[in-house]
């Protein structure tokens, strides 16, 4: 399992940025139950001025999940939680801002490592890793 998280503090501007912004957040200490992982284009270099941080967690009690995101992230501004269904599951979704980053954690009774956004991620990156001169043309069609 691919793990860019961790990478983006050795990463270009944005990226460490990010990095400092969710360590600064605890998201992944205070949230560790749920196997969270960032997905999305910013870890894999891929992003746009207005790309957001998308965290994907493997959450079996939704109802204690929403408590957790407000009682730890329900002052930050622009704070939004629903529940939604989504290709036939219930999910949870908290949108926030940070250090001038949308984050969106995303809640579901699936593995992180099956979710759509960690595997159309990894399929990117495996992509972008093995056609390096895609990346501008990806960019571009965004």
């Amino acid at each position: 399992m691919f793990d860019l998280f961790e990478g983006m503090k050795r990463g270009n501007k944005k990226q460490r940025e990010a990095y400092t912004t969710i360590k600064e957040l605890c998201i992944f200490d205070e949230l560790s139950i749920y196997n969270p992982i960032l997905c999305g284009t910013i870890p894999i270099g891929i992003d746009l001025d207005n790309s957001d941080l998308d965290i994907v967690m493997d959450v079996k009690d939704l109802r204690l999940f929403e408590k957790k995101l407000d009682a730890f992230y329900g002052d930050k501004p622009g704070f939004t939680m629903k529940r939604k269904i989504i290709r036939g599951r219930e999910v949870v979704k908290a949108n926030f801002l940070s250090n001038n980053f949308e984050l969106e954690l995303f809640g579901q009774n699936q593995s992180t490592y099956f979710q759509n956004a960690y595997l159309h991620m990894i399929i990117e990156h495996v992509l972008l890793k093995d056609h390096p001169t895609l990346k501008d043309k990806v960019i571009d069609l965004k």
